[in-house]
């Protein structure tokens, strides 16, 4: 067992200010009435189309989201802005995704039992970055004052299982001791506020996790890595088109298509199968049918989506013990949302108890781990 991989400790962070789905709706209702008047000669004379009303109703059936954490909700809700007001800082300033990222990696590392000065490798793991370089990663590894190395990783999603796959490689290889992966999702620039099918989808939130060889592991709750599974396969039905291409191609570098939007329905009907397969065949590795798995950590996109993937491996639907929805309250988070579900939902867990940790999304990517409490 010296060299088995295992999970030793997780850390889950979120601002303390939230936005529920009547404040957000309140918000985009009066930016739709607003709009509506502004161009009423052009609506009436089919040159524009009027723009539809929401309601928290339709919210919450579309997508069992009732409210989400906001990392600034200033300007969020002010219909003359609709969208967060970050202050800038200077260089010589930890930036704000570091600083979430860091919250997150101390309570990981309390979780561990461990210091920082334990861990040799970090990774930010994450949908999208503030800035292309240097890396969060090493930004949060000076903070912390981790020698070692870090990199910063982007698969949209899914990249907090494929940061944690990177970490079991890297232990395996005895490349690192201890790896700390982080997931500091700070999605809130990124939404379309103004965009009905899309404004109510992230939240933000800070994930970490800590991953060690099992031989040095001493908090009360370890899991074994069983394994890690991974797929992509390309696809434009999720997309963010903002990048350093923009400035030139003279197009508006905050246009609809450089932020988050996605064809919803497509996504639904084609990542659900491909996701429901890729877990069937990892658990098949090791002989595992899915009534035997405990407990299911899945990426926290849709409700309806998590619902449909659970009824497809078991034959029926998934008590909210089996599978964990904690997008009610954080919404969608990014690649954060399987390892929030994780950190809330496994200290219950007893010795031999077998669980599956997967997300999905844009790429499309797909990652899992088939994880057991010791």
């Amino acid at each position: 067992m010296s060299q088995q991989v295992v999970i030793s400790g997780v850390g889950v962070w979120h601002p303390k200010d939230s936005i529920t789905n009547e404040e957000l709706v309140n918000s985009y209702n009066a930016y739709v009435d607003a709009f509506n008047e502004e161009n009423k000669t052009q609506i009436e004379a089919g040159e524009v189309n009027a723009m539809p009303y929401s309601s928290a109703e339709f919210i919450e059936k579309a997508s069992g989201i009732k409210s989400r954490y906001i990392y600034q909700k200033e300007g969020a809700l002010d219909i003359t802005r609709m969208k967060p007001k970050i202050e800038p800082r200077s260089d010589d300033e930890l930036s704000h995704q570091a600083e979430i990222a860091v919250e997150a990696a101390k309570l990981a590392l309390a979780s561990a039992k461990l210091d920082s000065k334990d861990i040799d490798a970090v990774i930010v793991s994450c949908a999208y970055t503030q800035r292309a370089y240097p890396a969060i990663a090493i930004e949060v590894q000076e903070a912390l004052n981790i020698e070692g190395f870090g990199f910063d990783m982007l698969v949209a999603c899914s990249a907090a299982t494929f940061g944690m796959h990177r970490a079991y490689e890297m232990l395996c290889a005895k490349n690192a001791t201890r790896v700390l992966v982080i997931n500091p999702e700070l999605v809130s620039p990124q939404i379309n506020y103004a965009d009905r099918d899309s404004h109510f989808i992230f939240g933000d939130v800070a994930t970490a996790t800590v991953l060690e060889m099992a031989e040095t592991a001493q908090s009360e709750h370890v899991y074994d890595v069983l394994s890690t599974k991974a797929l992509t396969k390309f696809s434009n039905n999720i997309r963010s088109n903002f990048g350093y291409m923009t400035r030139a191609e003279d197009v508006d570098p905050y246009g609809p298509d450089k932020l988050f939007h996605q064809a919803g329905r497509k996504v639904f009907k084609e990542v659900c199968p491909l996701a429901a397969a890729h877990i069937e065949e990892h658990l098949a590795t090791h002989g595992i049918k899915p009534e035997g798995v405990k407990r299911w950590w899945l990426h926290q996109a849709n409700i309806n989506m998590n619902t449909l993937i659970c009824k497809r491996l078991l034959g029926r639907d998934a008590d909210r013990t089996e599978a964990p929805i904690v997008l009610d309250e954080f919404a969608n988070t990014a690649s954060a949302g399987s390892v929030i579900a994780f950190g809330l939902n496994h200290e219950d867990l007893v010795a031999g108890d077998v669980g599956v940790l997967c997300s999905f999304g844009a790429g499309y990517s797909i990652g899992s781990l088939v994880i057991r409490k010791r």
